[in-house]
């Protein structure tokens, strides 16, 4: 459990406590009740069923009734360690099944005099592992019992100023550690949580605020002026008006570029939201300023995609733009690679391919990236270094990220957020049906690609079943090519297994319009810009994520036309997958979308962070504690505008702390 001194130990928190005076007694619990403690004898403990449905049963009661625990995963060891007539205290959740009520997995643990004392008694984590050697929950209290005995409040330095403390109304950092694992009361253990919560959140805080300082002290390129460029672009070639907040976003840019400091801003912006158009007339003012320009794309199709849509807005501007990818070879390349490095060439868009140290500018003064979760931290730093001094830097995203989440993980940029669609956009109507109205779903599709439209029809993806996804794809595509003849209809088919020259010509075809239908696994990047699509049907929607969903539609809805996103599920869908479908159903917002996909599912399932050792708190959570993010970040911004080096004596303890953080990577930065 990585615990190997006596501080790992005072951080080994308990993750609950039992408090005799919250014991719940058998006979009082109905059908509203949820988590129960019960004390109580333990008897006819056996094992019932056979093979895969095998389990251990045991009966438990006190003086008002009686309950069954149920064990289906490690029966074997859980028989050798429970006794009957033996007394133990049970934790877990109560369900009902045949009129029954029991519980199943529980925690257990014997009835001692030390536990059934008064007050309450922390339980900490501990894996089964440890259980075999004999460490259980009470080696760890014992152990913590112990290193308090030696401990006084000297031991635990207090790390924050007088003046913290009393503004945040914060207990002092001994008395939290003794309270949260020995706490005298409800009250001194929530007392001891807060504070400790804050001061995690805070050190957090004050790492991302220090990176940002970094970031503004940073020198950059000026673009003084607002040139031909930009305004001719401005009054005569816009496909359309300029939203409310897409002028502001181009304010926030001009400004950052204007200051002779670097820019380095994230643009958040919902699927169709525009976020190209403000990328275009960036680059433009780069080019107003007499320098390069770069948008820089995750794949081939995205950034062939950038390539089409710019180069037609541009092109009667006279402005040349090229493709720069890995299948650009031999003399094309060679011819690019040249004109970039003599400056001639003034805007280039491309994958990768952009990175690589043969590509030179003359004068890079802006870089583009688009869907910038896709590439490293590395590989966006590759993009600094083709200037004496670093371009300004403008990621972007369609993946709306989280307030909370932003402020944590990407706390060292600037965001900026595109809220508006653009003009004459209708909202996608999203509608719930299950497998018994297949029928009518297939017949509606029928009708809208009738009207000359075209739709999708995209299976979910199971990374550890690749075999089963394509069974049940190629099954779909047959039962597709059922309901759409294919003497009338023309169906392309895209997954991850076709060679890439076949599932590109297949993407070009749906494309162009030469394919009415395009079938396809989440596998591929869907990212392609279609006007006449006005159908997404996702099936087996129980089985993607919120914001996957949300991806997904992103692709219909960009025409004149109605738009429709239709999520197909079984007849039957567990309470969660039904709660995901709801929260479709009922809003086109990603922003809304993403802020309860994070309540549903927690920062670390959400953006791989748990992988990642992003976001590693041992106590708070970003989303219930957003209050707690929001006073920290105004304190750690406070503090570094006093003191920016932490160099006054009464910051010491926080400059050491902060040293420690250090020891682990900056993932704070992203660019």
């Amino acid at each position: 459990m990585q615990i190997s001194t006596f501080e790992d130990l005072l951080y080994h928190y308990p993750y609950r406590y039992f408090d005799r005076t919250q014991v719940t007694k058998i006979g009082s619990i109905d059908s509203t009740t949820e988590y129960v403690q019960l004390v109580g004898t333990l008897i006819n403990i056996s094992e019932e069923g056979t093979g895969r449905g095998r389990r251990l049963v045991a009966t438990f009661f006190d003086d008002t009734g009686r309950i069954e625990l149920l064990w289906f995963q490690g029966a074997q060891w859980m028989k050798k360690q429970l006794r009957e007539n033996e007394r133990y205290i049970v934790f877990g959740k109560v369900s009902l099944f045949n009129g029954y009520f029991n519980i199943a997995h529980p925690e257990i643990e014997v009835l001692t005099a030390d536990v059934a004392a008064p007050g309450m008694q922390p339980v900490y984590p501990t894996t089964e592992k440890l259980k075999i050697k004999g460490i259980t929950n009470r080696s760890f209290a014992k152990l913590t019992a112990a290193l308090f005995e030696r401990l006084s409040p000297g031991d635990v330095p207090e790390i924050f100023p007088g003046d913290i403390l009393g503004k945040y109304n914060l207990c002092n950092r001994y008395s939290a550690m003794r309270w949260l694992h020995f706490p005298d009361s409800v009250e001194h253990e929530q007392v001891a949580r807060y504070r400790l919560k804050w001061e995690e959140l805070f050190i957090s805080q004050l790492m991302i605020a220090r990176l940002r300082l970094q970031h503004t002290a940073q020198k950059g390129w000026l673009f003084s002026k607002v040139g031909e460029h930009f305004n001719d672009f401005f009054a005569n070639h816009l496909p359309f008006e300029l939203t409310g907040a897409q002028k502001r976003v181009l304010k926030e840019i001009r400004q950052d570029t204007g200051s002779g400091k670097q820019m380095n801003r994230l643009l958040q912006g919902d699927v169709g939201s525009g976020k190209t158009i403000v990328a275009i007339m960036s680059m433009l003012l780069a080019l107003d300023n007499g320098f390069q320009a770069c948008i820089m794309a995750p794949t081939e199709i995205l950034a062939q995609q950038h390539y089409f849509s710019i180069g037609e807005l541009l092109a009667d501007m006279g402005i040349e733009v090229r493709l720069l990818t890995g299948n650009v070879k031999g003399k094309f390349r060679k011819e690019i690679l040249q004109r970039l490095g003599n400056g001639e060439l003034r805007i280039v868009v491309g994958t990768h391919a952009l990175i690589e140290d043969s590509v030179q500018f003359q004068n890079l003064g802006l870089a583009v990236i688009d869907e910038q979760h896709r590439f490293g931290v590395d590989q966006r730093s590759r993009l600094w270094k083709k200037n004496e001094l670093p371009p300004h830097v403008l990621v972007m995203t369609a993946t709306p990220i989280p307030r909370t989440l932003a402020m944590t993980m990407y706390g060292d940029l600037e965001v900026s957020v595109i809220d508006e669609l653009p003009p004459g956009r209708k909202e996608i109507k999203t509608v719930h049906r299950r497998d018994s109205n297949r029928m009518g779903v297939m017949e509606f599709m029928r009708n809208e690609v009738d009207k000359g439209r075209q739709a999708y029809i995209v299976y979910p993806l199971i990374e550890e079943s690749e075999k089963m996804d394509y069974e049940s794809l190629m099954a779909g595509y047959e039962q597709v090519k059922i309901w759409f003849n294919e003497n009338k209809y023309r169906i392309a088919m895209v997954h991850g297994r076709q060679e890439a020259g076949e599932r590109e010509r297949n993407m070009q075809r749906f494309v162009k319009g030469e394919a009415n239908i395009m079938v396809a696994t989440t596998v591929i990047e869907v990212g392609v810009n279609v006007p006449n699509a006005s159908v997404m049907l996702i099936e087996s929607a129980e089985r993607f994520g919120l914001s996957q969903m949300h991806q997904l539609r992103g692709r219909v809805g960009r025409g004149a036309d109605q738009s429709y996103c239709i999520l197909l599920t079984g007849n039957k869908i567990s309470e969660e997958s039904y709660k995901r479908i709801k929260i479709m159903v009922s809003t086109t917002d990603g922003f809304k979308i993403a802020e309860e996909d994070l309540a549903m599912r927690g920062p670390g399932d959400m953006y791989g962070t748990k992988q990642s050792g992003v976001l590693k708190f041992k106590l708070a959570d970003i989303v219930a504690d957003s209050a707690i993010l929001e006073q920290t970040r105004i304190a750690a911004t406070q503090l570094l505008t006093a003191d920016p080096r932490l160099d006054m004596p009464q910051h010491q303890g926080i400059k050491y702390m902060l040293s420690q953080q250090g020891k682990q990577s900056h993932w704070g930065k992203i660019s």
